[in-house]
């Protein structure tokens, strides 16, 4: 799949794209029903399938205060749309010129000009241009002026009847219920980084851990779960059991959130390297231990617990 930073000069083997336009924070159910009646209708009629989204996610920009909220930075959001076999992602920057375009600056300047679309699929709910003054209604008049057609897609939802949405998914991991927000998202979340050092206490009771600090990720339930994390092995991935604890450590005085994850059976060299970890299931809440002793035991029953959790759940 290609990568493309910017909208201008798109290559000529993307131009008459059909494009998948939104967020797709989470890459969930309902984010691929879009992307995939993108790729459906760009089979179709011969053409290219690619997504636009936008980078940073625009609330970022305008509410830079707000705590981390994103569910997939961009380098998952890239694994994720990748697998779902589009051509191309079309990542544009979010800033102050991209934000005071008007709706019909913004479909002229980026996706007429541009990237030359063929068509257009996006949410019902999806709004864009300045102040998001333009909503479906508009791009599918636009469209109409500028020679491209639009396909608004309807809500998903799951069998109870309750819309897949990226805000039920952050719920979910909030609360403490990792599975919940794996069947909105078709996918389990995880966390992405790259290996740090830290304290080293773990290698000294038997347990050492792959230490990722998450940076502008959403906050899931600070706790212990039972995990799976891939390392990259040339050009595919490994996967491995473990068991992490999600938060700040507070039985050892730690200030900074981080996720420390331990692979059972694996005794390789990590930092440095990225590493996937999937929250599959929650074990317990993070809690303060009178000592490193009580810690420690704590710490083994709850790699037992993660093992049982684990068997029961289906591999990668």
């Amino acid at each position: 799949m290609k990568l493309l930073r910017h909208y201008e000069d798109a290559p000529a083997d993307l131009r008459g794209a059909v494009v998948a336009l939104g967020n797709f924070d989470g890459v969930h159910l309902g984010h691929r029903a879009v992307i995939g009646q993108a790729r459906a209708l760009a089979d179709d009629l011969g053409r290219p399938a690619a997504v636009v989204t936008f980078e940073p996610h625009p609330r970022s920009f305008f509410r830079p205060n707000d705590p981390p909220f994103r569910l997939t930075p961009l380098r998952i959001k890239t694994h994720l749309i990748e697998a779902l076999g589009m051509d191309a992602m079309v990542v544009l920057h979010f800033d102050a010129a991209l934000a005071g375009m008007t709706a019909e600056e913004f479909v002229e300047t980026v996706l007429v000009q541009g990237l030359g679309v063929r068509h257009v699929v996006a949410g019902y709910d999806f709004l864009f241009g300045h102040n998001r003054s333009g909503d479906m209604a508009l791009l599918r008049a636009l469209g109409a002026r500028h020679g491209f057609g639009v396909t608004e897609a309807r809500p998903v939802a799951n069998g109870a009847g309750e819309p897949y949405s990226s805000t039920a998914v952050r719920r979910h991991l909030q609360e403490g219920r990792p599975q919940e927000a794996t069947s909105i998202l078709g996918h389990p979340f995880e966390i992405e980084g790259r290996v740090e050092h830290g304290d080293k206490r773990g290698r000294t009771i038997g347990f050492p851990t792959a230490n990722i600090e998450i940076h502008d990720y959403l906050r899931p339930r600070f706790g212990v779960y039972a995990v799976r994390a891939g390392v990259d092995e040339g050009a595919g991935t490994v996967w491995h059991d473990g068991v992490a604890n999600l938060g700040r450590r507070p039985t050892v005085g730690g200030t900074v959130e981080r996720l420390e994850a331990h692979l059972f059976d694996f005794d390789g060299d990590l930092y440095g390297r990225h590493v996937r970890v999937r929250l599959l299931d929650f074990i317990r809440p993070e809690m303060k231990f009178e000592n490193f002793q009580a810690l420690k035991d704590q710490i083994a029953r709850d790699a037992d617990e993660a093992r049982v959790r684990l068997a029961g759940l289906p591999k990668p």
